[in-house]
């Protein structure tokens, strides 16, 4: 719409035709909302495409990557919503349009809430009377209550003989984890699962505390998950010797920024993930995994917590676990090693998106095709495996040998490519003990999945108070992990195992809290 037609006097038009010409410039108003409504949705295709395919300097991380999504996803929808409301003769009610996406699922044991829509009048228009019930329509929607903090009140009543002195009776105070303490069993389970699941520092929960009048410290918060991480500990302990007696393992690492008081800043702790996992091939053993706190990144650190475990161990490229493999090893017998093919082809990866490496392009494109025999036999068993390896995988591995000894006589050792090829040279016995187990993964990309909460968490928590504050860290993540990747509520287990332990549960029966073994009461 022009300036001009915008100063026009409709006035002095016939009715019908001002009519008419208000019609035309209400639809020429719509018709550039919905040019800049198209043009906000181009730019933010534009960003999205950005944060996917941009150089790799410019790409954010996953969990960047994430929110990313999330905020283009809500201005996308905000758009198509606009666009929706002002589309020229859209007259239909909001309530009526039919929804554009999943709804997602609703669980049966969700409770239900009905609330029934009279009409005005049940009386027949004709005057025939009063119209009787055929039927119904229903629909359900997802409403969530926030948090409600409720006080339960413990009440024991006292009785008294009357006729004697003695006879005085009251039912004993039931056992409480903090003896005459503020929190329920519930209460610590929530802060735990906040923390170190939600990843939801504890002064942020004392924040939202706050909010509903409840003035709770978060050293107070602190002090209830001290208290959990020490009774947790046998349990988390049971935990670590069930996975040892498995014969082969993952193991993975990574930091634990913990606050170094003396300096006034932090130092560099590790947590150290040794998980189980054998869904891929069908064992029988549950996954789990546990998270153990070192204030260093010495091989020492994984030997002392491998010490009882006999058999494969899937891991990186670290050298400290070299120790590992050793005659004299401390705790067991030299240990088998299976390096990662993951990190191997990710070596080659940085290459070719530096340089656009030829030589990079093709070790990447026959450890694709490794990989592609991987594909195939996921799911089979151990033997099925091993068979499709041997006679699929083991060529192309040792042709993949023969390239890689080949491609060194040619690159200079000192060159980042030739960094690179050195690097899966020297782990490549690991990377065949694959090709002779069928149990083993040909990467250790399930640990590493395992450990990405530990990370989340550090990024949230931005580091443990101290030493202990890390080893406490660790104690409680295995639970909620290795609950989660059951298929267990973290907070209905650590809620049920802390009512266990307050109660007494037996030293000798502590292999029943594990999270495997959890029966949700019904």
């Amino acid at each position: 719409m022009t300036a001009a037609a915008k100063d026009l006097d409709l006035s002095v038009l016939p009715p019908e035709y001002r009519v008419a010409f208000e019609a035309l410039q209400a639809t020429a108003v719509r018709a550039a909302e919905l040019e800049d409504i198209v043009k906000r949705l181009e730019h933010l295709v534009a960003e999205l495409n950005h944060v996917v395919h941009g150089k790799k300097s410019e790409k954010l991380s996953e969990d960047d990557r994430q929110l990313a999504f999330e905020d283009l996803e809500v201005a996308v929808t905000e758009a198509r919503e606009q666009k929706q409301v002002q589309a020229p003769g859209n007259d239909t009610p909001k309530r009526q349009r039919i929804a554009r996406r999943n709804r997602g699922n609703l669980p049966e044991g969700l409770p239900r809430i009905d609330r029934v829509i009279e009409p005005d009048s049940l009386m027949c228009p004709c005057g025939c009377g009063q119209m009787h019930r055929i039927g119904e329509d229903r629909n359900e929607r997802l409403d969530i209550v926030p948090a409600q903090c409720r006080v339960i009140v413990t009440i024991r009543p006292k009785y008294a003989c009357r006729i004697c002195t003695d006879g005085v009776t009251q039912a004993v105070t039931p056992p409480w984890l903090i003896e005459g303490g503020l929190p329920t069993e519930g209460t610590i389970a929530h802060v735990l699962v906040s923390k170190y699941a939600d990843h939801l520092p504890l002064y942020r929960q004392s924040q939202i505390l706050a909010r509903s009048g409840i003035d709770i410290h978060r050293s107070t918060l602190a002090d209830w998950v001290g208290v959990a991480a020490f009774h947790l500990r046998p349990v988390v302990d049971a935990l670590a010797e069930h996975l040892k007696t498995s014969t082969k393992l993952f193991m993975d690492e990574t930091t634990a920024p913990v606050l170094d008081p003396g300096r006034g800043r932090t130092k560099t702790g590790y947590l150290w993930a040794l998980a189980r996992d054998d869904r891929a091939w069908g064992g029988d053993d549950p996954p789990g995994v546990v998270y153990f706190y070192a204030p260093d990144r010495r091989g020492e650190n994984a030997e002392k917590f491998l010490k009882g475990f006999n058999g494969t161990l899937q891991l990186d490229g670290y050298q400290g676990y070299n120790r590992l493999t050793r005659p004299d090893r401390k705790g067991g017998d030299p240990i088998i090693v299976a390096h990662c093919w993951a990190h191997a082809r990710r070596k080659l990866k940085e290459i070719f998106d530096r340089d656009g490496s030829e030589i990079a392009a093709e070790g990447l494109r026959r450890i694709a095709e490794i990989y592609a025999v991987e594909k195939d036999i996921r799911g089979t068993s151990p033997g099925q495996r091993l068979s499709a390896r041997q006679a699929r995988s083991a060529p192309l591995v040792e042709a993949f040998g023969t390239w890689l000894q080949a491609q060194r006589l040619r690159i200079s050792a000192k060159s980042r490519l030739g960094e690179k090829l050195a690097y899966i040279h020297r782990h490549w016995d690991g990377l065949q003990t694959f090709l002779t187990d069928g149990r083993v993964e040909i990467d250790s990309n399930k640990v590493e999945n395992l450990i990405r909460p530990i990370a989340l968490n550090r990024k949230n928590a931005l580091f443990a108070g101290h030493d202990e504050g890390g080893k406490a860290w660790g104690r409680i993540a295995s639970l909620i992990e290795t609950a989660k990747i059951n298929g267990v509520e973290p907070f209905v287990y650590l809620k049920s195992t802390l009512e266990a332990i307050a109660a007494g549960h037996p030293q000798h029966r502590i292999d029943e809290l594990l999270p495997w073994n959890f029966q949700p009461s019904s």
